[in-house]
């Protein structure tokens, strides 16, 4: 018997909860899921991906914050599509969608909280602790998220941690591939002015206060005291970039801190890292960094539950305090004067996104727990 399931998302943008909605729609294809895709807000480049494989999108063009219209259309498009599990993702997606959910008599209804949002007002927490009294169950993908959300009074027993999957590298092998892989990374350096010869320290995500760059862009003035080859390429946009750009110039790092903006070929970058950072103050489960540790590089990471969730400490990466910027270069240069510990971190992390953060693994997951609430509907 085939489940009908609907996923609601604000956007199709390129961000860790919809990359991981959209590998989630297609996988459940094969499994006999007859999924549709409602775009609360806006769509975005990853809408062609799920259109190519067959999956049908609604739009619902919600236009404000408080938008009545929206939730009239989007309870008619839930009427319509008659689903029998309403899946919301983020904030906007989980209020809107349950509320017309409900007003639709959707039989399941599971909610998706992807990070520790410590930016949430008081009335959006209690919005949350509202809905989640008609909510079947909530996915998250890291148990700090889960306990976030329990100290802010949501049952901790509605949670169900589904880590993120990650999508197996394309394999390469042989003289010719290492080859191939210098000549990129030589034409990628040199595109933007990087000495061929540097050390490449990677930082990729959006740029806000949460990320702490400025504390990465400190830590690297520190290593390069230390060293003198170390670039700092900076992958992502934001609302923070003119401030960080300013700071670079203050500190006269001498043009070794390179910000590159939003780029489609993250991917293409981060094998060619020598180490990655993420020194954020809270996170759910950073794609980025399972990307670094699948394609085998050392990384340096802050103390938080979801980095703790991915990396285990100098098992398969490098766990640091939160805004220690004498320890992220400290760690770094450690892992550039070993060259041995390097390789072993970052194989043992490749391994670990192998076995255990599988797009296979999230999947089958999401099937069992799908499964489980049409048993019991």
């Amino acid at each position: 018997m085939t489940t009908r399931i609907l996923h609601v998302i604000p956007t199709l943008v390129q961000g860790g909860a919809e990359k991981q909605l959209t590998l989630l729609a297609r996988q459940l294809l094969q499994e006999r899921f007859d999924v549709h895709v409602c775009v609360l807000t806006h769509s975005g480049p990853l809408q062609s991906q799920l259109t190519t494989a067959g999956i049908p999108i609604h739009e619902i063009n919600k236009s404000w914050k408080v938008d009545p219209g929206a939730y009239l259309r989007l309870k008619h498009c839930i009427q319509k599509v008659r689903p029998e599990i309403v899946h919301t993702w983020l904030f906007a997606a989980n209020s809107y969608g349950r509320a017309a959910a409900c007003g639709a008599n959707v039989n399941r209804i599971v909610a998706a909280e992807r990070c520790v949002d410590w930016w949430k007002s008081w009335y959006e927490l209690a919005i949350d602790r509202k809905l989640a009294q008609r909510t079947d169950r909530i996915v998250t993908n890291s148990n700090g998220v889960r306990d976030f959300y329990a100290q802010h009074g949501i049952d901790q027993n509605k949670f169900t941690v589904i880590p993120n999957g990650i999508s197996p590298l394309a394999s390469h092998s042989g003289e010719n591939a290492r080859e191939s892989a210098s000549n990129t990374r030589e034409k990628l350096l040199q595109k933007f002015d990087i000495p061929t010869d540097a050390r490449i320290v990677g930082a990729v995500g959006r740029l806000w206060a949460q990320k702490n760059y400025k504390d990465l862009i400190w830590s690297h003035h520190l290593l390069d005291e230390l060293r003198g080859d170390v670039h700092l390429v900076i992958l992502g946009e934001g609302p923070e970039r003119w401030r960080l750009e300013r700071y670079a110039r203050q500190v006269d790092l001498k043009g070794s801190v390179h910000f590159l903006g939003h780029r489609e070929d993250v991917g293409s970058w981060i094998p060619h890292f020598d180490c990655f950072w993420l020194a954020s103050s809270y996170e759910g489960q950073s794609n980025a960094l399972m990307e670094a540790m699948q394609a085998g590089i050392p990384v340096v990471v802050s103390d938080i539950p979801g980095n703790r969730d991915l990396v285990v400490h100098e098992e398969s990466g490098v766990i640091v305090p939160v805004r220690d910027r004498f320890k992220f270069a400290q760690q770094t240069n450690l892992l550039f004067e070993d060259a041995a510990l390097a390789e072993r971190l970052g194989a043992a992390a490749r391994e670990r996104m192998r076995s255990e953060f599988s797009v296979t693994k999230m999947v089958q997951r999401h099937v069992t727990l799908y499964n489980e609430l049409t048993s019991t509907s």
